[in-house]
């Protein structure tokens, strides 16, 4: 949200919470128009609120950053995400039908997907928008199936996407309850007794992305897409660093700026066969938008590590 808002362009329209996976799809939908509205009452308002939706001036932007998903979730679960999508779509299609003439041209959608999800099973790293996709796990099917609602939608709402293929997100405050984050599990495992569980090669290769640089990259790529793209078209981008990292070279950082062996365990697991080792991205859409300073690996580990250590000594457990 605040990388967003740095650009003049964007103001946020207050939202409430969305009941995520509620068995009463009729009180989820309703959430999403009531928040609707609300984006559509903030038309012409000139005041910047600090809550949660985005609207973009005279026009509107919604990104969608939801999912608590991970590479080994189950079938069941995936399908609850896509369930919440396919709500929030429907209700999206009812409210621009309601809106004057041509706003729904002067509109734009973000959706956000994985770029280690979709493409798991691929041929020929690195991996561009122009590669062919292969997920092997429920997950990454999940995300395709997502992005071809978006780009379904945009096309017959004449609304402008932008699919957003994100490599390996990481920074302060990640959570700890979902089993993913290496980063913020590697940093978590140096304050606590109990080691990180690595079920994959050290040799695994990741592009690894700051949340702050990936959100910039977002939000450029979107006014990129406000002031390029046509009406109902759809544009994929993989949002990266563009640098490629092993896992052994990680643990290295670790030892560097903790002073000391990283805390972890080498182990096995079934989902390690959803894992690609190498998978290194690249992306070749709007690459001048990538042109940036980025923060670096190990500025963003330590930044992790001293977020971590702040928790601690305010009495918060870590196990």
């Amino acid at each position: 949200m605040t990388a967003v808002l740095r650009n003049s362009r964007f103001r946020s329209i207050a939202a409430e919470p969305l009941p995520w996976g509620d068995q009463d799809r009729g009180r989820f939908r309703a959430a999403v128009r009531r928040n609707l509205d609300r984006l559509g009452a903030g038309f012409g308002a000139g005041d910047q609120t600090d809550a949660d939706g985005i609207g973009a001036g005279g026009d509107w932007a919604i990104f969608w950053c939801a999912g608590a998903s991970v590479t080994g979730a189950s079938e069941a679960s995936v399908q609850r995400e896509l369930d919440d999508l396919d709500d929030a779509l429907d209700e999206i299609r009812e409210w621009v039908g309601t809106q004057v003439s041509g706003r729904a041209q002067r509109g734009e959608l973000f959706y956000v997907s994985s770029a280690g999800g979709v493409f798991a099973g691929s041929v020929g790293p690195p991996f561009t928008e122009h590669s062919a996709p292969a997920p092997l796990s429920p997950y990454g099917r999940g995300k395709l199936g997502a992005e071809s609602r978006v780009t379904s939608f945009a096309a017959e709402m004449g609304v402008r996407a932008l699919i957003g293929r994100v490599a390996n997100l990481y920074g302060p405050a990640q959570s700890l309850a979902k089993a993913q984050g290496l980063i913020t599990h590697l940093a978590k495992a140096q304050l606590s007794p109990t080691p990180a569980s690595i079920y994959v090669p050290l040799e695994t290769t990741r592009d690894y992305i700051f949340a702050s640089d990936a959100a910039a990259i977002i939000r450029d790529a979107m006014v990129r897409l406000a002031d390029t793209a046509t009406p109902g078209e759809t544009v994929i981008k993989i949002v990266a660093s563009n640098q490629s990292t092993t896992i052994a070279e990680l643990l290295g950082h670790f030892s560097v700026l903790s002073k000391s062996h990283p805390n972890v365990m080498l182990g096995a697991s079934s989902a390690a066969g959803y894992q690609a080792v190498d998978l290194r991205v690249k992306s070749v859409v709007w690459p001048d938008i990538d042109r940036r300073p980025l923060v670096s690996l190990p500025e963003g580990i330590h930044s992790v590590l001293a977020q971590m250590m702040q928790s601690v000594q305010g009495g918060e457990i870590i196990r």
